[in-house]
């Protein structure tokens, strides 16, 4: 039986360790792994196995919690991240349960931080929230209780309001037409871009009117 010869931290990455069988190298395993080795210990085909695959699932977990890093994810944005990595379903599927058990993914959290993110730097209709949503895999109870309460009108304001300054000497049709596209790319309907457009309009010939009283 193939006997533990030698265990020596990898140069490059201190948390993983090569794994020495009969004097050759034989595979690669994460430090909480490597612990339960020690030199003269007989592995067979069986505890070969059983490690590698303890490995992976080392790996999988690591690389989800880097990818987490960047910003918060969805479920299924998780899941399609390991699938790019070629990890397969059930590794998958035990790394997502061990992520959402320790409250790294949780799809009613992350839809609520998609729309305090947006309402801050990129406002957004409820409709365009919703397709955005939607296409990260959220379900549509969470991204119904994420939108609660959402003002369209509060919304496309807060979208437009920092555009208008370099607008606001266009020909009145012109300027209706610039916010119109604007916030339709945003998402808006009709009814939410007309009352924006008036309210902007309203306070543009208002500061006209006061520079010239």
């Amino acid at each position: 039986m193939p006997t533990v010869t030698r265990l020596q931290i990898q140069k490059k990455n201190k948390e993983r360790v090569n794994v020495f069988l009969d004097g050759e190298y034989a595979f690669g395993v994460a430090l909480d792994i490597a612990v339960e080795l020690r030199k003269g210990q007989e592995l067979d085909a069986a505890d070969v196995a059983r490690l590698r695959d303890a490995d992976t699932l080392t790996q999988a977990y690591q690389r989800a919690v880097r990818y987490l890093g960047v910003r918060p994810r969805s479920q299924a944005e998780i899941e399609r991240y390991l699938r790019g990595k070629e990890y397969d379903e059930g590794v998958i599927a035990a790394t997502v349960a061990r992520l959402v058990a320790q409250g790294y993914l949780d799809d009613g959290a992350f839809a609520q931080y998609w729309r305090e993110n947006r309402d801050r730097f990129r406002p957004r209709s409820a409709a365009a929230l919703r397709a955005e949503l939607r296409q990260k895999g959220v379900d549509r109870a969470d991204v119904d209780e994420a939108l609660t309460g959402l003002d369209e009108e509060t919304a496309a304001w807060a979208a437009v309001a920092g555009k208008l300054a370099r607008w606001e000497a266009l020909p009145p049709d012109e300027f209706t037409q610039k916010v119109t596209a604007f916030l339709g790319r945003r998402g808006f309907g009709y009814s939410t871009i007309r009352a924006v457009c008036r309210r902007a309009r309203n306070e543009i010939d208002g500061a006209s009117e006061a520079d010239h009283g």
